[in-house]
């Protein structure tokens, strides 16, 4: 019966160390989760870990610290790029094709059959430069005539052939495309994968 009591002792002792480690634990990412019964300390120490949690400083400022965005989910992207293709396709083109989201990170990345090497990179800094700007690309390079240091900003390139998508009037990504004989072809694609999305 004594050693009972040692191993029930013991096992008191584990879980108690496992909820206290679980509970500061939960304070440090804002939300508290706890398995066992709280005891009569346990709800004084949830509250003290609440003050520290974004959700409270949130409302305590008025959601002045916070700003919500919108992203573009992956099957999006990928029916934008697949769109893209498919009208390159049947305009007889061979394409490179990029979706970025708002922060210029890839999402979707496709190198249609046959495009040349060069039309992969490309695509992407295209797209980068669209959702940077907010802007086509085609009407980018115009701004270069007032600002010909824009094209030294690493990672883009002012050629047509990138086309915003927005939700809301704000940029949410972009579509790169390269590869065709022309800047013009390129953004009309791009444009076609913008469109996909709308339907």
């Amino acid at each position: 019966m004594q050693s009972l009591t040692k191993k029930m002792s013991f096992r008191a002792r584990v879980v108690t160390g496992a909820a206290a480690f679980a509970l500061v634990g939960a304070g440090t990412f804002g939300a508290v989760s706890a398995t066992a019964a709280p005891s009569s300390t346990a709800p004084s120490a949830a509250a003290a870990a609440q003050p520290a949690t974004a959700g409270a400083a949130a409302s305590d400022a008025g959601g002045k610290n916070l700003t919500r965005t919108t992203h573009l989910t992956l099957d999006a992207a990928t029916k934008a790029a697949q769109a893209v293709l498919d009208a390159a396709k049947k305009a007889g083109q061979k394409v490179s094709v990029a979706v970025v989201d708002r922060n210029g990170t890839t999402l979707v990345q496709l190198r249609g059959d046959g495009a040349g090497p060069q039309s992969y990179e490309s695509a992407v800094k295209k797209a980068f430069t669209a959702v940077s700007w907010n802007a086509p690309t085609s009407e980018l390079v115009k701004r270069l005539d007032q600002a010909p240091t824009l094209k030294d900003i690493p990672g883009t390139l002012f050629l047509a052939g990138g086309a915003p998508v927005q939700a809301q009037g704000a940029p949410i990504a972009g579509i790169g495309v390269a590869g065709a004989p022309s800047g013009a072809l390129d953004e009309q694609f791009a444009q076609a994968g913008a469109h996909a999305l709308a339907e």
